[in-house]
């Protein structure tokens, strides 16, 4: 990689020609997964076209439409399938039967020649009755069962024709595979009962066109083993092409510092985004969420992002800028070797409520060095957006927080020191911006209230002379705080509320009140915690509390607890 290259990327950001050569990595090491694939399933015993059959169809197709087959063999499902399948021969993955799941590469020589318009005739996995078509949607056959089928496909001209050998009762199923868009209510009843097709998100004519796949069907577009297809009803599939415009409108909108590129840290080239997976919901009811519950990015998937849908263009957006950081570090970890680390679950990360390895630090502080981006061109553009203020102060302190961490962990290689120091600098410059006092008050406690109860749920304190260790069965729990402190509460009535709206004397006689009911509480005791904290800033015992909160033993006596010792 060139250096002006690798730099650029170490800001958090990256030009369009750094993009470019992450993706001609990402196509080399497919090329070399598959090579990998296709010489181990030579042994494979299968009922279906043998791989080397099925790998001359590819090629076929290849030569009449290059550009057209190598997008599908570089589609981040295909990805995921490489992946799951290779770790299944290594025996750390499971699935199917192995000889169904081998036998994708089947299906994806059929879309191959769809595509490219040659002609093939192969025997095809069927799979809950259905043989999917990677790319364009799954194909139905009426008075199939469920178990894994062998099927025939014929393509032709574009057109596929699928029955079921040796079973005449079977009526075979013809189609013009194709996708729809996802804005078009009633194009995917449209083309016909047999028939269910992808949905596309279309991309604004602004950012050059085409279309981004909302999969709903691929069995290989989760992280790891193969899931059941989950389709969208037309209305969410609407309400994910509406709030996907929405998002992109945004991210568009993000040149108020000055700045007319997309090249910085939290923008994003709308093309970059190749698939998302919508999670979790079907439908428009119950209404979902203003922010995403759920997200998550595969390193085999370049370019696909799994999102449970939120109700704000703003919570899409920070998460399309948040996802695709994480697909953009997959790939620079796949040409360079970033960190020496044994996985060793230890550190405290502000985003999560688990203890995390040195790798996952790293991943967290690329993708939120990236959020922190994303929030200071919202406060640029709305300079008097409180939201946005708070968001900018809290994830900029919190990354800068796990890259010193990491710089003082010992264990970057040379490349990643530099990228973990490339990012420091752009954080350096961001906590030099001015931020509204009080939404940077709520971002610090925000902050010191994640990081206290993170240490009260996980860690564990011995005596004076052996210091806190990790709880071994420390449960995970929610952090509905952090979203709670965006903005200042009108009218204070929890102890939280107060705490956000810089009442510390009142949130630390609330506090009382609740652990006298329930002394237990983390979340309450880290509350009280830092309300002390911030009563009496000066105090070396209310200090002391908030650094090593797991020493704290004893709990506020009576109501206004503010005296509360040690």
């Amino acid at each position: 990689m060139p250096d002006h290259l690798f730099g650029q990327l170490a800001t958090g950001g990256g030009s369009p020609e750094a993009l470019a050569f992450l993706e001609r990595g990402e196509r080399a090491r497919r090329l070399l997964l598959l090579r990998t694939l296709l010489d181990r399933l030579d042994v494979l015993p299968t009922p279906l076209t043998p791989p080397a059959r099925a790998w001359a169809v590819v090629k076929e197709a290849a030569e009449v439409a290059p550009h057209t087959v190598e997008q599908l063999l570089l589609a981040p499902s295909t990805g995921s399938w490489l992946g799951h399948v290779l770790r299944r021969s290594h025996g750390t993955s499971s699935g199917p039967p192995m000889w169904a799941e081998a036998g994708h590469l089947c299906a994806l020589a059929v879309v191959a020649a769809v595509r490219a318009g040659t002609t093939a005739d192969l025997l095809v996995p069927l799979m809950n009755s259905a043989l999917h078509l990677p790319g364009l949607g799954r194909l139905q056959l009426p008075g199939v069962g469920p178990h894994p089928t062998v099927g025939r496909a014929r393509v032709d001209g574009g057109e596929v024709l699928v029955d079921l050998p040796g079973a005449p009762g079977v009526t075979p199923v013809r189609c013009r595979p194709a996708t729809v868009p996802a804005g078009t209510p009633g194009a995917a009843a449209s083309a016909g009962p047999h028939w269910l097709p992808l949905r596309t998100l279309a991309l604004p004519a602004a950012a050059g066109g085409g279309t981004v796949l909302l999969d709903d069907l691929d069995p290989y577009r989760d992280l790891d083993e193969p899931v059941p297809a989950e389709r969208l009803d037309d209305d969410e599939a609407l309400a994910w092409q509406r709030l996907f415009d929405e998002a992109l409108e945004l991210l568009g909108a993000g040149t108020g510092n000055g700045l007319d590129t997309m090249d910085g840290p939290g923008r994003l080239v709308p093309a970059a985004v190749r698939v998302v997976v919508p999670w979790g919901r079907t439908a428009t009811t119950p209404p979902p969420p203003p922010f995403v519950r759920t997200s998550a990015t595969s390193g085999d998937a370049y370019g696909a992002m799994v999102i449970s849908r939120p109700a704000t263009a703003v919570g899409l957006a920070e998460t399309l800028v948040h996802e695709f950081q994480h697909s953009k570090l997959a790939a620079l970890l796949h040409l360079f070797e970033l960190i020496d680390d044994d996985r060793t679950e230890c550190h405290y990360a502000p985003w999560r409520p688990d203890p995390r390895h040195l790798p996952g630090l790293l991943h967290g502080a690329y993708a939120f060095t990236a959020v922190t981006g994303f929030w200071r061109d919202r406060l640029a553009d709305d300079p008097g957006s409180p939201v946005a203020a708070y968001h900018f102060a809290l994830r900029r302190l919190q990354t800068r927080l796990v890259v010193r961490t990491l710089l003082g962990s010992g264990r970057l290689t040379a490349p990643g020191r530099r990228l973990v120091s490339g990012l420091a600098a752009t954080l350096d410059g961001w906590l030099r911006d001015p931020v509204d006092v009080a939404a940077l008050t709520r971002a610090r406690t925000a902050a010191a209230l994640h990081r206290t109860e993170w240490r009260l749920r996980n860690l564990v304190h011995e005596g004076p002379s052996a210091g806190p260790r990790l709880r071994s069965c420390a449960h995970r729990w929610a952090d509905t705080r952090t979203h709670a402190f965006a903005e200042p509460p009108a009218a204070p009535r929890t102890a939280d509320e107060y705490l956000a709206a810089g009442d510390f004397a009142g949130a630390v006689s609330r506090y009382a009140t609740l652990l006298a009911g329930t002394p237990d509480d983390p979340a309450t005791f880290a509350g009280w915690i830092v309300a002390r904290a911030a009563l009496h800033p000066g105090r070396g015992d209310t200090r002391r509390a908030l650094a090593r909160p797991e020493l704290l033993t004893a709990r506020p006596r009576g109501e206004a607890g503010a005296e509360g010792s040690d």
